[in-house]
């Protein structure tokens, strides 16, 4: 028989919950105020993707793809560089590893990956409220992709708001300043850019 679909969601749901318990314990053991807010956060974004899951049915990947960002994001704040690794800032922690020193940080990829998921996600969103009485859906135009994109770093710009909310209510967080905020919102409009032409693509090529 095949699976149904809460057999399908099970190994996802026990996949970030294995790393955000694995998150509680090393921020609670670093005693990392930071990343507790944060992961206060993370939970209240689970719960939304759960109530986002049950109104507009998320597929597979797509939650596949949301809990690696998770994961990403988890790691990037708590765990600690091996000695010698070049990094960016007061902490040697995985969000400040220079990738390439002085070009690409492991911040960034984050960035430029968790906001072209959300792209994606925006995608899904419009294709499933456009979709026809017929059951056609909308193709991804230059237009309809555009405004994909920009939810994407829509939600990239609110995580900077999420950010500077941490920046004023915790003493040495890991935010970094104006230029690290600039960098960021550019790594997210790559990564939307990114999704939005890998949904083109792919839409051509499946034609």
């Amino acid at each position: 028989m095949p699976p149904t679909p809460s057999t399908k969601l099970l190994p996802v749901v026990l996949f970030n919950a294995t790393y955000m318990l694995a998150a509680v314990i090393c921020a609670i053991v670093q005693a990392n105020r930071e990343f507790i807010f944060y992961i206060v956060v993370m939970l209240i974004l689970i719960g939304v993707m759960g109530t986002v899951h049950r109104r507009v049915k998320l597929t597979s990947p797509l939650l596949w793809a949301f809990s690696v960002w998770g994961l990403a994001h988890m790691a990037g704040g708590l765990c600690p560089l091996p000695s010698g690794w070049p990094y960016n800032g007061d902490q040697a922690v995985l969000y400040s590893w220079w990738i390439i020193p002085q070009w690409l940080k492991y911040d960034q990829i984050v960035h430029a990956y968790g906001f072209g998921v959300t792209t994606w996600l925006c995608w899904h969103f419009l294709r499933n409220a456009l979709r026809q009485p017929d059951g056609s859906t909308v193709r991804p135009t230059f237009g309809i992709l555009m405004l994909c994109a920009a939810g994407g770093m829509g939600f990239g710009a609110l995580n900077e708001v999420i950010e500077f909310i941490a920046v004023l209510t915790i003493p040495n967080t890991n935010v970094g300043g104006y230029e690290n905020t600039g960098w960021d919102l550019v790594s997210n409009l790559v990564g939307a850019a990114i999704t939005a032409m890998i949904i083109r693509c792919r839409c051509q090529f499946s034609r």
